[in-house]
């Protein structure tokens, strides 16, 4: 199995890197840099794997034929949808056709990495495939939610045109292991405020939710829909809810950090709840997330503390 990893230096796509590479798989990892580090795939030391600097909306002409293609080429924080919206869009838009173009004439198998923020902030609750979403195409996360919608509707476009063996997951939060300290998203802010004995932010009041899903997991998910048949979206996360306040709270017990928390006001359109169903990956890909919140912390704070 020869398989290419678009943002295979980031953060989830770096683990499906040793993921894919510790079942025998030639894995080659391409990666524009804009938000991939080359730390997180420093480590690797094999014959089967090979890193292709490149940026998918610049161009990419691959030497050799793939049997599976995953696209995790998108910046995808916050911090980074006010710094380079344009550059986010045009990575969903001409670097997945890009990629979609590829897998046809090579007939292989491609996965786009969408995400739970197609259902914006969701008015059906936990959220099934089924749901379209509450999204603002004008607000300042609609660069990111509207790209990967876009991504989706290219991926079903190229699957009915031309029978491209397409895949679409909706990725919800997922934490661990090489998250960039400045990533801006809730575990790696907790971590290094803890870590530094400062007061946790917390935006809104905390009542908010989030269903944290451990990256070892996550890559488990994303292989076994790409190893199945099922060409409509599929949601990969763990659906166990905790506001935000629950999880301050863990993140400071597990760092001994007593300064407590602090509060600002709500980003706009931030979702006020975010859990997944996963009745269709426990049916169709027989998949669930395995490591608990406890485990995965556990392991996520040694990492930070590594970077401090």
């Amino acid at each position: 199995m020869k398989c290419l990893v678009a943002g295979g230096a980031g953060f989830i796509g770096s683990h499906l890197c040793d993921h894919l590479l510790s079942l025998g798989y030639e894995v080659d990892a391409l990666d524009s840099f804009v938000t991939g580090r080359k730390e997180n795939i420093a480590h690797i030391n094999s014959s089967q794997f090979e890193l292709i600097t490149a940026d998918l909306v610049e161009g990419f002409e691959p030497k050799k034929n793939y049997d599976a293609i995953y696209n995790l080429a998108s910046p995808a924080s916050p911090i980074d949808f006010s710094k380079m919206p344009v550059f986010i869009l045009k990575t969903s838009a001409i670097g997945h056709e890009r990629l979609l173009r590829i897998a046809t004439d090579m007939k292989a198998k491609v996965l786009l990495a969408s995400t739970s923020e197609v259902y914006g902030d969701p008015l059906v609750h936990p959220q099934v495939e089924s749901y379209w979403g509450n999204v603002n195409p004008v607000g300042p996360r609609g660069c990111y939610d509207e790209a990967k919608r876009f991504a989706e509707a290219m991926s079903m476009a190229y699957f009915r045109a031309h029978q491209t063996q397409t895949r679409i997951v909706r990725i919800f939060n997922t934490y661990g292991p090489r998250m960039r300290p400045e990533d801006g998203r809730i575990i790696p802010n907790f971590f290094m405020q803890a870590l530094n004995k400062e007061a946790l932010t917390i935006y809104g009041d905390g009542s908010q939710t989030r269903s944290f899903c451990y990256v070892a997991d996550m890559v488990k998910g994303l292989r076994a829909l790409m190893e199945s048949s099922v060409t409509s979206p599929v949601n990969i996360g763990n659906p166990t809810e905790k506001t935000v306040v629950e999880i301050a709270d863990e993140v400071n017990r597990l760092t001994g950090n007593q300064q407590g928390h602090r509060f600002m006001p709500l980003p706009t359109d931030d979702p006020k709840r975010r859990c997944p169903n996963i009745d269709k990956a426990k049916k169709e890909l027989n998949w669930g997330p395995q490591v608990s919140l406890a485990e995965g912390l556990g392991h996520t704070l040694e990492y930070f503390k590594s970077l401090c």
